[in-house]
């Protein structure tokens, strides 16, 4: 009986899906390792403005807490936080779903609020961010996100007025 030739479609697929898998078993487990340490204060933003922070979202569907430490950069008083994995960073999604956020910068949590910039969405409003946020927002995030990319900006409930729901 003649030998069938690999369907490298198939091969692919299964390939996809692996590696896949293993991308998210080992941010699970880099995120269990370096959560507590974020939380804590460790690498946070301060002299320098660019470091950790742990960002907490709720589940886009499950409605439970979920947690991630980020790398964001301080700008005006705001948090910048992105991807490098786009469209496939659940934190993103779920800020979209419920953009009320609590984070830990310098070891303190914080409430804030999330606007997300991100590829095929409504671009989110700019109104009501400081200066500095709002002009690197409108210039750099929002166009960067037609290459794939996925960023949020996240204001601290308790410092900046935030824009009016429609």
């Amino acid at each position: 009986m003649p030998r069938r030739a690999p369907d490298l479609g198939e091969f692919h697929a299964v390939a996809t899906r692996a590696l896949a898998g293993a991308e998210a078993a080992w941010f699970r487990v880099l995120n269990q390792v370096m959560e507590p340490a974020v939380r804590a204060g460790w690498g946070s933003p301060g002299l320098v403005p660019t470091g950790l922070v742990v960002v907490e979202t709720k589940g886009e569907r499950s409605g439970r807490p979920r947690r991630a430490p980020l790398l964001a950069t301080l700008l005006d008083g705001c948090l910048v936080v992105s991807t490098f994995r786009p469209g496939r960073a659940q934190w993103a999604r779920n800020m979209r779903a419920a953009p009320d956020v609590r984070y830990w910068l310098a070891g303190r949590p914080r409430a804030g609020r999330a606007r997300v910039f991100a590829p095929g969405g409504a671009g989110a409003t700019t109104v009501g961010l400081p200066p500095l946020a709002r002009l690197v927002a409108d210039c750099l995030l929002a166009p960067a996100t037609a290459f794939g990319w996925t960023f949020a900006v996240i204001t601290d409930r308790g410092r900046w007025p935030q824009p009016r729901e429609h």
